[in-house]
């Protein structure tokens, strides 16, 4: 693992930090705390006896009680280190144990997903629907449910562990997905399509034709670039893990989805590197399903928050 990745993964950052912060509010309570009582309590004998004498030989020493207590507040204070990595311990372990097992927040870099997902768009991932995994190893330790077709997933990039990337589900283990001429078939069954009006794209200021998608029980937008090719075959890697179960035409392409794996594409479908690319997506390599978009400081609209189709 390169400095460059460790310094990209925020959870594993977290993680060190949460243990870090944890060892050092374990070690206050269970030895720092209890070395500065023993030293408050020495302090405090040897002041009393020293007033003590004092008091026998008629000396009198004012505000006795205000500087034994200042005293014993002064020894029994924590060092600035262990005081704040107390103070941030629970916090960090709060944040962690909800990114980790519950939602973890994202934003999204590119236009690969609109018109469902705009660039800017602040996104909930549902850590535990498909499954809980380990932290930092991402390895699944219960299973719960599997991705459907027409979720939106958030999965690790098989060529870039460190990357995370955000999809739609198209293709199960098992399925035969045919792409031709922009049109899926799913296992011998054409997807329904209807056309809606042209929708602009705000960064390019060009118009793509807009569809609705009936994909399974999902039914979600996609846009299509006329002028683009289904496949951009030059593009297409040779050496991806499977690559021998799909086959690429200029038309398009089908494909067999193995055992484990899953099939992936942007709704901008002419706009995004997805399974088309670079292969299938390993179960190992799932981060969550995303199910809520929350904020777009870019570019808001109270319409658009809201679930995720």
């Amino acid at each position: 693992m390169t400095l460059q990745s460790i310094l990209g993964n925020f959870a594993l950052i977290l993680f060190v930090l949460m243990v870090v912060t944890g060892i050092i509010w374990v070690l206050d309570l269970m030895v720092f705390a209890k070395q500065r009582r023993a030293a408050a309590d020495a302090a405090l004998a040897e002041y009393d006896a020293r007033h003590a004498r004092s008091a026998a030989k008629g000396i009198r020493m004012d505000e006795q009680g205000n500087s034994r207590a200042k005293l014993e507040a002064d020894i029994l204070r924590q060092p600035t280190w262990i005081e704040y990595s107390g103070s941030f311990f629970p916090v960090i372990a709060l944040v962690f144990f909800l990114r980790s097992f519950l939602w973890e927040p994202f934003k999204i870099p590119s236009s690969s997903m609109v018109p469902t997902l705009l660039v800017g768009d602040l996104i909930l991932v549902n850590k535990y629907t498909y499954g809980i995994r380990l932290p930092i190893l991402n390895q699944k330790v219960v299973q719960l449910n599997d991705p459907q077709r027409g979720d939106v997933m958030v999965f690790k990039y098989p060529k870039d562990m460190s990357q995370d990337y955000i999809k739609r589900v198209i293709g199960v283990p098992g399925d035969k997905i045919v792409y031709q001429n922009k049109r899926l078939t799913v296992n011998g069954q054409a997807v329904g399509y209807t056309a809606m009006e042209d929708y602009l794209e705000e960064g390019t200021l060009t118009y793509q034709k807009q569809f609705t998608e009936q994909l399974g029980d999902v039914q979600h937008r996609i846009l299509n670039n006329e002028k683009a090719p289904p496949v951009q075959i030059g593009q297409v890697e040779e050496n991806y893990p499977h690559r021998e179960a799909c086959t690429f035409n200029y038309e398009g392409f089908s494909c067999v989805v193995p055992e484990g794996n899953y099939f992936m594409m942007g709704d901008n479908r002419d706009n995004s590197a997805d399974s088309r690319i670079w292969g299938f997506v390993p179960d190992k390599n799932i981060v969550g399903k995303a199910f809520f978009v929350w904020m777009n400081l870019g570019n808001f609209n109270f319409e658009r928050l809201g679930g995720i189709r």
